[in-house]
């Protein structure tokens, strides 16, 4: 085992508002990084017939894969090819890379490559893999990896691992969004830019990422930040917190180097004196939509928690779950129903999907609302060393969490057509 594997300790840190679940996680040779949280495990899928609903059946990844031609784009409330057809993202969340691991979690027990296999097994078709922006510097090493198992990783830099990932993920057919999760591996910032990230270098990150992956089809495009919350504003034109015209300038900076991407827009967490699920409330896009020059690109995401992880008011209703459409259509889902934008679910998850419990209830209530309205998804997350919502994979890192699968698989769109023999 390698020095850097990080040991099993795991602790939760509490956090102010709804969102109270990040934890931590202890490495070997003892230093203690935050670890990612809040987010959901995404998968991509393509729907290949433009005229026919992709929730009608699940499909595996052992299925036939869908094609895609072209750059996407948005028309209406969805995302679809060159030629017209929906496009459906129903993936998962892969998180480490914003940690001070700087890699994927899990590497310190599994290979790369059998992790993606499993993903793809799985029936996600996109990943949604987020990073720090401290994760570029080079001063910041890659760890908690066992390299015995991934020799090939041994001497990388985070961004040379991401490549590996991202082409592994793409060659398997599945799409990849990246996400800014952190500006640095302590934690998430309320704003696009923190007192270590200007917004300059938020913005030139992005770019160079969307050079970087400019000739790859299968990377989609861009969450611009994970989850602004706080000091965060919709609409204000205040330019240092106005979140909207954040994503403006850095949707336009992506679009001079890289036209392809889809810039994908999360919320704020509240709306007036409203408050809501940090990244969660996206009511401002009525009134202030985000006006990219290159068109038809904006997609937006919201996140979305169950009472595993705060008890709103919501869940304990009389009338729940029957409650919970409306406050979706409320906060979220109106985009995609009235046909303004495609929709993503960036973030949802929880431990208990099997059961009577409220947290079991309201993620298969969400599922099917979901599947009903077509409503892309990135599930959080892959991990089960996520605090407050365990993951898609057992505390082991190899097997599945059955129950959890048995709910994901209700609503997964097809992958894509694989490349053909990987090569990493």
């Amino acid at each position: 085992m390698d020095n850097n594997v990080p040991t099993v300790s795991e602790t939760t840190e509490s956090k102010r508002g709804p969102r109270s679940y990040r934890l931590r996680v202890g490495i070997a040779a003892g230093v203690v990084v935050a670890a990612a949280i809040g987010g959901t495990v995404t998968a991509f899928a393509l729907n290949s017939d433009s005229d026919s609903s992709s929730s009608s059946s699940a499909s595996s990844a052992t299925a036939k894969g869908a094609a895609v031609d072209g750059p996407l784009s948005t028309r209406g409330g969805d995302i679809v090819d060159s030629k017209g057809h929906k496009v459906v993202l129903t993936g998962v969340n892969w998180f480490g890379m914003e940690t001070g691991s700087f890699a994927p979690h899990g590497l310190w027990t599994r290979n790369w490559k059998s992790m993606l296999d499993q993903i793809a097994h799985n029936g996600f078709n996109t990943i949604r893999l987020p990073y720090s922006n401290e994760m570029f510097a080079a001063k910041s090493k890659p760890n908690g990896i066992d390299f015995k198992q991934n020799p090939d990783l041994k001497g990388l830099t985070g961004q040379q691992i991401m490549d590996k990932i991202v082409k592994g993920a793409t060659d398997r057919g599945m799409m990849v969004l990246l996400d800014q999760h952190r500006p640095d591996q302590y934690g998430q910032s309320e704003l696009w830019y923190s007192q270590n990230l200007t917004e300059k270098q938020w913005v030139d990150d992005w770019t160079q990422l969307a050079k970087r992956y400019k000739d790859n089809p299968r990377v989609i495009g861009a969450d611009l930040h994970n989850e602004p919350r706080g000091q965060a504003t919709w609409g204000d034109g205040n330019p240092k917190t106005d979140w909207r015209l954040a994503a403006e300038k850095a949707g336009n900076a992506i679009h001079a180097v890289n036209k392809n991407w889809l810039i994908f827009v999360e919320g704020t967490d509240r709306h007036k004196n409203e408050q809501f699920w940090w990244g969660g409330d996206l009511q401002g896009v009525k009134k202030y939509p985000v006006k990219l020059k290159e068109p038809n690109k904006v997609v937006y995401s919201a996140h979305d928690y169950g009472p595993g992880v705060y008890n709103q008011n919501w869940f304990m209703a009389k009338d729940f779950p029957k409650n919970m459409p409306a406050i979706w259509q409320k906060h979220w889902a109106y985009i995609k129903k009235q046909n303004i934008a495609p929709l993503l679910l960036g973030e949802f998850g929880g431990r208990k999907t099997a059961g009577k419990s409220s947290e079991a209830v309201w993620q298969n209530a969400l599922m099917d609302y979901l599947k009903k309205n077509q409503i892309s998804y990135t599930y959080w997350a892959l991990n089960p060393n996520s605090g407050d919502t365990g993951g898609v994979l057992n505390n082991d890192w190899k097997t599945v969490d059955k129950n959890k699968m048995k709910m994901l698989s209700k609503y997964q769109t097809p992958l894509l057509s694989a490349k053909g023999k990987t090569s990493e």
